[in-house]
């Protein structure tokens, strides 16, 4: 197909989606001095090396156009960790006629496809979610973006030579607790963890030209870290999901505020992902409640603590709230030991979540019961744990709402 020189123009501009504010297309490098909505940024080229993109065993090469991928077996990479509640990565690419493409988080959880020959883009989940986009043509490049929105995920198309643009978009809906527990039925929708992978699923080549990973929002007010508690996407029915902890405290903040909340990790992981977030989108506050899955120590969270300060931030290292097995209190030691040494303050969590508001036996009023069979689980704030939560923050934190 022959492209007329005006669309060349198109694609020039069109490419210009991927310049937002704080970073000049096409930049790379340490983290800017000011706050930026942009997390990464590479135009791909056979000039230079990209540590940060990992080929593993996918056959793929380097070429003037991008990384040209012809093997259909495993995933390429990204090797930078993100938790944000809200990002997007950006994707500019071209796909041979019989090619599938596929991007995913590293863990497999979310899944999604651009399907050149039938003309499809679509999200794997429960239900699963595609579209037939008539405008897709195998001669046209695109700019692929997968967001996240907390529970929302959209997969949005751009045709760089036409200008159309498509989209699909799914919302998870968590079931409250688990088994007998469970207070609604779930939508599954993968939550792109942890590092953002692509490939080939199907066909001859995809060539990649350019990757980029954006944050809605930066020169924030507040920052929350934290593990699954900090990540009531996953477990909040959709209509509560804006009475969850997280979305209280940050509807209240008159600033802007992000959460990044991941279930499963430990202060190791948050200390590998805040590297990768932080330092682009800088924050007055950054609020920490972590500890649930074990990990803490004297060493790490001075380390954190340290880190967050390098960065001209004012942290607050939560206790975390009350459980079933009692491994909050210990925990809750360290933490406290913590923010003597610093000087700094957190919220006692544990206090609203517990019976007596003593800190000690969880209230299984304030937590969704997850039945596991062998045993039952209290560690995740309900409805009533989160209100209670918040309105401990006006206590402990107030600053943060000023």
């Amino acid at each position: 197909m022959k492209i007329k020189p005006f669309l060349f123009l198109l694609l020039g501009c069109a490419t210009n989606l991927l310049a937002v504010t704080g970073r000049a297309f096409g930049q790379t490098g340490d983290a800017p001095s000011k706050p930026t909505t942009v997390l990464y940024d590479r135009v791909l080229g056979d000039r230079e090396t990209y540590p940060e993109i990992v080929l593993g065993d996918v056959a793929a090469q380097y070429t003037p156009e991008g990384l040209r991928i012809t093997g259909r077996e495993n995933v390429v990479r990204l090797h930078k960790y993100y938790a944000l509640g809200q990002r997007t990565v950006r994707y500019h690419i071209r796909l041979a006629e019989d090619a599938v493409a596929l991007f995913q988080g590293d863990k497999g959880e979310f899944k999604a496809y651009l399907d050149m020959p039938a003309r499809t883009i679509s999200m794997e989940g429960s239900p699963a979610v595609y579209k037939k986009i008539d405008f897709i043509d195998p001669a046209h490049e695109y700019i692929v973006d997968i967001s996240r929105d907390y529970q929302r995920a959209v997969f949005r198309l751009i045709d760089l030579y036409t200008g159309q643009t498509d989209q699909i978009e799914a919302t998870i809906c968590g079931q409250g607790g688990c088994g007998a527990g469970a207070v609604c039925s779930e939508t599954v929708v993968g939550r792109q963890y942890d590092y953002y992978c692509f490939g080939l699923a199907k066909g001859s080549e995809m060539t990649v030209r350019q990757i980029c990973v954006l944050s809605p929002a930066c020169d924030l007010t507040l920052l929350l870290y934290g593990d699954s508690i900090t990540e009531p996407d996953g477990y909040f029915p959709t209509k509560d999901y804006p009475l969850s902890w997280v979305q209280l405290i940050m509807r209240n903040v008159k600033g802007k505020a992000i959460s990044s909340g991941r279930g499963g990790t430990t202060i190791d992981h948050l200390l590998e992902r805040i590297r990768n977030e932080l330092p682009y989108l800088k924050a007055k506050y950054v609020m920490v409640t972590i500890g649930t899955n074990g990990g803490n120590t004297e060493a790490n969270l001075s380390e954190l603590v340290e880190y967050i300060l390098a960065q001209g931030s004012v942290p607050i290292l939560n206790n975390i709230p009350a459980n079933e097995s009692g491994t909050h209190i210990p925990v809750n030691a360290m933490i406290e030991k913590i923010r003597a040494k610093y000087g700094i303050k957190g919220c006692r969590f544990d206090l609203p979540t517990s019976v007596g508001y003593d800190g000690a036996e969880v209230d299984k009023n304030t937590m969704w019961y997850e039945d596991l069979g062998e045993r039952a689980v209290y560690h995740h704030p309900n409805v009533e744990g989160s209100a209670r939560m918040y309105a401990r923050t006006l206590i402990d934190i107030p600053e943060i709402y000023e």
